[in-house]
């Protein structure tokens, strides 16, 4: 989950790479409504790559259809607005601190990302680094988080990016 990169790539007004640019907004609009369960995602708001509006919701969610910052990431997302607080922080390394609950959901998978920083792009930086496949996020307040395991292959959920601010419970949903 390139979540720092996406941000990144939004807060600086990036525009989708011209092959994304061309597809049409109902793919678009697709794809992000394939991040989250339909009776979520039917009624969420759709927010392309710009932060255009590609369908207005009528809750509080928000889905985007990837953000193709690294060629082929098209990784969608459905973000609560503790998600979203959360993502806009981990852009500019603003602090965070959830205070109740927030769920994001990337039930198409995700892309190659570093476990313990959300600012890593190298691979081969000695972190380790997880592509994980349909999968939900929980952000919960820091103490919450006392005792659940940082390791992505123990099976289950763990934390990711545990030692920053920006630390969230990552739930697989299917077994690799």
């Amino acid at each position: 989950m390139r979540i720092l990169t996406v941000i990144i790539a939004i807060t600086a007004g990036l525009l989708a790479l011209p092959a994304i640019s061309d597809e049409s907004k109902t793919d678009k609009i697709e794809r992000a409504s394939s991040a989250a369960p339909s009776d979520l995602s039917s009624k969420a708001t759709i927010v392309d790559v710009d932060g255009s509006v590609l369908r207005q919701g009528e809750s509080d969610w928000n889905c985007m259809p990837g953000i193709p910052v690294v060629a082929g990431d098209m990784h969608p997302m459905c973000n609560d607005s503790v998600w979203r607080d959360l993502l806009k922080a981990a852009a500019t390394g603003a602090p965070f601190e959830a205070d109740r609950i927030g769920i994001s959901y990337m039930l198409q998978g995700d892309a190659m990302v570093s476990n313990s920083n959300p600012a890593a792009t190298d691979p081969n930086n000695g972190d380790v680094w997880v592509q994980e496949g349909p999968h939900i996020m929980i952000v919960v307040p820091k103490a919450s988080l006392k005792g659940l395991s940082d390791d992505p292959y123990n099976g289950g959920p763990y934390v990711m990016w545990k030692d920053t601010p920006y630390a969230h419970i990552m739930v697989p949903v299917v077994n690799k």
